[in-house]
């Protein structure tokens, strides 16, 4: 397949028109409706959007791929776009960019499609390439730029493959990439999200960098077909130093003893020759798959504290969100189904048996804490940050002794490593299989048993009882603040932070006391309401694909998902922020002050009659919404003025 095959000429945007990123994604999209590649403009968008809060899709040099791989594509396209003004994209290079391409691949895409993206991905790492594409004026001019570069790319691959053909029938060596004379040499992995464009595009920076450096580099790439190219032990073994260039999880263990270069796959792109320098020379911190301590360790580039922390807290978040969603929706449904047939209805126990305390809701916890453990001690912590999770709900030391119990597990492991470490060689493979379960498992299960079961239980004994006698001015200062949270950062730290706070207390009262998640529900639910109602009825703030993405954020801000409102609140921070949190704390304080109880996790207006005064959680976010509205409708300038 050619690449000209997914670029077709009626999507190529000429003279592109946007002066924001925003606007080129939007005339992008927008390209791409008219000429039905999608079905769901709302969802490719958010695709898009999710894309780029992971990192920046312009990758410099005045280039931008924005991609998303979606069940909201109906055909594998390229849009091509060209801007003579050129746009801030908020480029790695931090400079306009004036060439784009946007990339959207159906979720079943095939292999084919997946190589062809791969292609175009290479050719645009060509600066005298990017030039040519500059220079032209018509759809065909592209398409024709395109068939003849990679015509010209087709065949200098024969001809590589017929060399090394030649090279196999005289049973000469293969030389890697670079100079064959040469005795330098590294290996790389290369790594995105999604595995379309960045893999390739430094898989080909790096190629490209060692062979003007005369050095000889092994590329595996982690890609949306897999891993292709895969590094062997011995190419390993053979490596001054492993450059991985990644934004995902890639398999590390093999790299154990080498010096170990770990950056984001831009700095494959544009950073190519610094790492190159830096693998050849050593200056790269030693990896230790089993947490073994080196005197090279110190060249490490450490992150801070925090970031650590916040990294850990996260990963045990996000594995635990599942069961609060899957287990939250069905208990909701219970409940339901118990204010109509009582709680002798067979279907009411089912649902309760799958989704309540012996179901899903007994897992939040045990799960949470084996996986903040695993994210510090890695595959090891798993298990005893599991058992320890599941000691503090049986103990009643509930959310807090879980999240107490994952981070202790994670150290007990690393403590383990280090102390094992002076064993012989022999006993490396009992470390994993015996001496790292039984050790963790006896180590924390008597640190929860003796000391965090107690302290914990007692704290969260004590703060259950607190909430439960808040009086009304506490409680709506403390949903003010929840309910504020919950659009400070729409899905970041705050939000999770507000949101595994009120989990914790539902959970540690039996799922009852559902007054916080009440604020914290209310909270969420304004973000996207209010953009649905300021760009429903100040229409001339908002441009024509504003106002189209606007009315989908009633269906989500009644579902409580928040970041509906993110594309909105990136493009316009200061008022969209100030005005949704300004709503959000007043719907989270006003479900405080009318006392109001909401025993479900998740599921917006469609858990709402599960509440003890269900009209007043509905007039709460109502209140919320339209108040943030007013605020940004009258606050936010026409667009004619922008």
């Amino acid at each position: 397949m050619r690449i000209t095959d997914l670029m077709i000429k009626e999507t190529m945007i000429m003279d592109l028109q946007a002066t924001t990123k925003d606007g080129a994604i939007e005339e992008l999209i927008a390209s791409l409706e008219a000429s039905g590649r999608i079905n769901d403009q709302s969802l490719f968008k958010e695709m898009i959007y999710k894309r780029e809060a992971e990192s920046s899709t312009g990758i410099g040099g005045g280039i931008a791929m924005p991609h998303a791989k979606t069940k909201a594509v109906n055909e594998a396209t390229v849009v091509f776009a060209k801007s003579n003004k050129g746009v801030e994209f908020e480029s790695l290079d931090g400079e306009p960019a004036k060439i784009f391409f946007m990339i959207a691949a159906p979720e079943g895409a095939a292999n084919t499609h997946l190589r062809t993206l791969a292609a175009l991905s290479r050719l645009l790492i060509d600066a005298d390439f990017i030039d040519k594409l500059m220079k032209t004026q018509t759809p065909n001019e592209v398409s024709e730029l395109f068939d003849a570069k990679q015509a010209e790319e087709e065949a200098a691959k024969e001809a590589k493959e017929a060399k090394k053909e030649a090279k196999k029938a005289q049973q000469t060596p293969e030389v890697i990439v670079g100079n064959p004379n040469s005795d330098e040499f590294v290996v790389a992995v290369t790594a995105c999200p999604t595995g379309i464009a960045h893999t390739f595009m430094a898989e080909d920076a790096l190629i490209k960098k060692a062979t003007e450096m005369g050095v000889n580099i092994r590329v595996e790439t982690n890609g949306s077909e897999g891993a292709q190219n895969v590094l062997t032990a011995d190419e390993i073994r053979r490596a001054k130093g492993v450059i991985v260039a990644a934004d995902k999880k890639v398999e590390m263990a093999r790299f154990d003893g080498k010096p170990v270069l770990q950056r984001p796959v831009s700095d494959g792109i544009r950073k190519s020759e610094e790492l190159i320098r830096k693998a050849l020379n050593g200056d790269a911190p030693i990896y230790r798959s089993e947490g073994k301590g080196s005197a090279e360790e110190s060249k490490a580039e450490k992150t801070s504290v925090g970031s650590k922390i916040y990294k850990d807290l996260m990963n045990g978040i996000s594995h635990m969100l599942p069961f609060v969603v899957g287990g939250g929706i069905l208990l909701a449904i219970s409940f339901l189904i118990e204010q109509v047939a009582g709680e002798d209805n067979v279907l009411f126990q089912l649902l309760q048996t799958i989704g309540g305390g012996t179901g899903a809701f007994h897992f939040l916890i045990p799960i949470l804490a084996g996986f903040i453990a695993m994210s510090i001690g890695d595959r090891p912590a798993l298990m005893p940050g599991m058992v320890g999770g599941l000691m503090a709900v049986n103990s009643n030391a509930g959310f807090l002794g879980g999240l107490a119990a994952g981070f202790m597990a994670g150290y007990v492991v690393i403590f383990l490593r280090k102390a094992l470490a002076g064993l012989p060689k022999a006993l490396d493979g009992l470390k994993p299989i015996l001496l790292y379960p039984v050790f963790g498992l006896l180590i924390s299960g008597a640190i929860m048993f003796y000391l965090f079961d107690p302290i914990f239980g007692g704290i969260n004994t004590w703060l259950v009882n607190v909430l439960n006698n808040l009086g009304t001015g506490n409680a709506v200062i403390l949903g003010l603040i929840l309910g504020g949270m919950m659009s400070i950062d729409m899905g970041g730290p705050f939000n999770k932070a507000a949101y595994a706070f009120s989990i914790g207390v539902f959970t540690s009262s039996g799922n009852t006391n559902g007054a916080m998640m009440a604020a914290v529900m209310a909270g969420g639910m304004v973000p996207p309401l209010a953009i649905a109602l300021a760009s429903t009825f100040f229409k001339n703030k908002f441009t024509e694909q504003e106002r189209k993405s606007g009315l989908t954020n009633y269906v989500l801000g009644l579902s409580f998902i928040t970041e509906g409102a993110i594309p909105f609140a990136a493009a316009d921070p200061l008022r969209v922020l100030t005005s949704c949190i300004v709503g959000s704390a007043i719907a989270g304080g006003l479900t405080q002050f009318w006392q109001i109880n909401l025993p479900a996790p998740h599921g917006g207006i469609f858990v709402a009659a599960l509440a003890n005064h269900a009209l007043l959680f509905l007039l709460a976010v109502a209140i919320g919404s339209v108040i943030s509205a007013l605020i940004l409708g009258l606050w936010k300038k026409t667009v004619e003025t922008k």
